[in-house]
């Protein structure tokens, strides 16, 4: 059984920054695609982040320069490192992982048709 587990959301003002976590467990799971997926409330879901294990990554155009996504060596930690935050932002933020090879970041990005899905941790910025 693969888990997910996000953490670091939490409220911030416009123009700080926050570091979302999440770490994947379970007897067999080596991730191919790692990312993370958005959902603010009455808005569709949103693809923020993807990076694979060769370390090829791909951004929605909302965040590039803003957010940066990292992933630790063992593949199985993924980090997004959110900077210059707007109110835009605010959503509900899930981690998201893949051992398949079916999508390149790009799609993934596009799809968000993830094997697996975390909780989500929740990121509000106010004004």
């Amino acid at each position: 059984q693969v888990r997910l587990v996000e953490s670091g959301g939490g409220s911030v003002r416009s123009g700080g920054s926050l570091r979302l976590s999440c770490v994947g467990s379970g007897s067999t799971f080596a991730s191919y695609l790692m990312g993370w997926v958005r959902q603010a409330p009455g808005k569709k879901r949103e693809g923020v982040a993807v990076i694979d294990d060769a370390g090829g990554t791909s951004y929605a155009d909302s965040v590039k320069v803003r957010f940066t996504i990292s992933q630790d060596s063992a593949r199985n930690t993924v980090i997004l490192q959110m900077n210059d935050l707007k109110p835009e932002d605010t959503a509900m933020y899930y981690c998201a992982a893949d051992t398949s090879r079916r999508m390149t970041t790009s799609q993934a990005l596009a799809w968000q048709d993830f094997g697996f899905w975390g909780r989500g941790t929740q990121v509000t910025v106010s004004l």
